[in-house]
Order: structure tokens, then C-alpha cells, then sequence
């Protein structure tokens, strides 16, 4: 086992999954706490096994979608406009709602997010500005 993989299995710890993988639910626990690069952590441990499978687009989708949050933590407005835009690309494939969850109301907060990140170029702060959307599976 890998340091990342020791890591992801601590992040795991606790997670109330439902009827989902733990990745997949830790994912949206990351996320909430805004633990953005964790979150795609979390994910891509789940991507890796099924990035050929029907859903490999979109758990990559949701990996970009934390990545650009990542990128907006760092105040680097045009990489989270691209990731913002390419998650739209993946989950845009995908009925609503697929795996529980929402995937209109996140291709929705994807665009809404990537047009405020373009806007505010690189001179910003968008999480200064407003707080995170927090996601949650329709269960």
C-alpha cells in the first residue's frame, strides 16, 4: 500500500456510504468540508478501476469539477475556468440524476462557477467572494 493510497484510506475512515462505494461517498464528504484535492483523491482511487467502464467519465468529470476548486483555492482563476468547462464535457454525458446523484444541478454550479472564475480573472478571489456549493446525493 502506497503512502496516497494510506492517505485516501484515512479519509475513508467513518464514511456512511448507503448503497455507493466508500470512494465514491468519501468524495462528497471531502468536497463538503472543502477538502477539494482530497475529494479528488478520494475519486480517482475509484476512477482508476473503472476509467474504461460506464461511469469512468463520470467520476472523471466530478474529479475535474474538485480540481477546479483546488485551482480556485490557489486564486488561479483560468485553470478552474478550464477544469470548470471540461467537467461539463464528462458529466454532460450522464442522465439526471445517475448514481443518486444531481448531475444537472452540478453541470449547472459547473457553469455558474466557470463563467464567475472568467469573469474575475486573475486579479480575484471567487472564495473570498462566496462559499463552496455543498453536494448531496438524493438518497
Amino acid at each position: 500500500m502506497s503512502g496516497k493510497d494510506h492517505k485516501v484510506a484515512a479519509l475513508l475512515e467513518g464514511v456512511e456510504t448507503g448503497p455507493h462505494d466508500p470512494h465514491f461517498a468519501g468524495y462528497f464528504r471531502c468536497f463538503n468540508e472543502q477538502k477539494f484535492y482530497e475529494a479528488h483523491d478520494v475519486l480517482e482511487a475509484l476512477w482508476l478501476q473503472d476509467r474504461n467502464g460506464p461511469d469512468g467519465d463520470f467520476f472523471k468529470g466530478l474529479i475535474q469539477f474538485a480540481g477546479a476548486f483546488v485551482h480556485l483555492q490557489k486564486k488561479r482563476q483560468r485553470p478552474a475556468w478550464k477544469l470548470f468547462r471540461l467537467c461539463t464535457i464528462y458529466l454532460a454525458k450522464y442522465p439526471s440524476p445517475h448514481l443518486e446523484l444531481d448531475v444537472a444541478n452540478v453541470l449547472r454550479l459547473a457553469k455558474r462557477w466557470g463563467e464567475a472564475a472568467q469573469i474575475l480573472g486573475s486579479e480575484g478571489d471567487l472564495l473570498a467572494e462566496r462559499s463552496p456549493p455543498i453536494i448531496r446525493l438524493q438518497i
